[in-house]
């Protein structure tokens, strides 16, 4: 199976582990990744809060790139998904790009990289390739708010309850706890303008997943990983609340469950301890 491959600015640096864990899974599961050539960043976060034309332009450029290719285009990051999304809506709807010779054709879709793998492989090819059942492991899958809203937007099925994560995880084994925060705001975008109310949204999600019966959370989101894996030392600090809930991204537990070697390595680049729970579980 072949497919293009826009990994934006995150994977490619400080979602590093990521990037690497996404394209090693792939491999196992005999998907071949084309990288988007000469791609460009999508505007998330800066283009997007500043001009709409460059932000929609900037997204659009590599959509253009992406339908020459005749692949469809499979986006790990969930803002870098989000931007993408927009702009292909604008595209159908005739908005014009500058510098294009033409009306955008239309011919390949932009998946995020959990619905890609869980439509795409299935639950059945999953589990062939476990090698390591990750028994002991109680997450709760966090989609956030990026990959699933607006609906008119991302197309999804089913925002309020989106279940490819949970599917994933189900088929590697782990026994993944119901909750219904799955889609909530982590507070990402507000951690420098507001960040007491982005710390308040984060513990909330904590709580909310203790009183499930996680003992992890696993998510597909650069932005939510780094603010739910960074805020739990500021907010030991600051309020004396301890969770101690590791991170985790779904490529990194299917790396572990098919026995990837790089493992270790992916997990270094957490803040919050995402070792200790493996090694309780025989899992690391």
């Amino acid at each position: 199976m072949k497919v293009s491959y826009y990994p934006g600015c995150s994977l490619d640096g400080t979602a590093r582990e990521y990037g690497n864990s996404f394209r090693e899974v792939a491999s196992s599961l005999t998907i071949e990744l084309e990288e988007l050539p000469d791609w460009t960043c999508c505007g998330a976060s800066s283009a997007h809060v500043t001009d709409d034309g460059l932000a929609f332009s900037l997204a659009a450029r590599n959509l253009m790139i992406a339908d020459r290719l005749g692949k469809d285009l499979v986006v790990p990051c969930a803002a870098c998904y989000r931007r993408l999304k927009q702009a292909e809506k604008g595209l159908i709807e005739r908005r014009p790009v500058e510098g294009s010779p033409g009306k955008y054709p239309n011919k390949i879709h932009v998946k995020h990289s959990a619905d890609f793998i869980w439509e795409a492989c299935g639950e059945k090819a999953i589990r062939g390739k476990v090698k390591r059942p990750l028994e002991g492991l109680k997450p709760v899958c966090y989609y956030g708010c990026l990959t699933v809203r607006p609906p008119k937007v991302t197309g999804a099925q089913n925002p309020e309850d989106p279940q490819a994560l949970d599917g994933i995880m189900k088929s590697l084994g782990a026994n993944v706890k119901n909750w219904s925060y799955k889609t909530d705001c982590c507070g990402g975008n507000l951690i420098l303008t507001r960040p007491e109310l982005a710390k308040k949204l984060v513990r909330q999600l904590f709580d909310m997943a203790l009183e499930a019966g996680a003992n992890c959370v696993v998510v597909s989101c650069p932005m939510c990983h780094s603010n739910l894996d960074t805020r739990q030392k500021e907010i030991l600090r600051e309020n004396g609340d301890r969770y101690d809930l590791p991170i985790y991204y779904f490529t990194e537990l299917m790396g572990l469950a098919f026995d990837e070697r790089s493992i270790g390595k992916w997990l270094s680049g957490h803040l919050t301890d995402a070792r200790t729970l493996l090694r309780q579980q025989g899992l690391l």
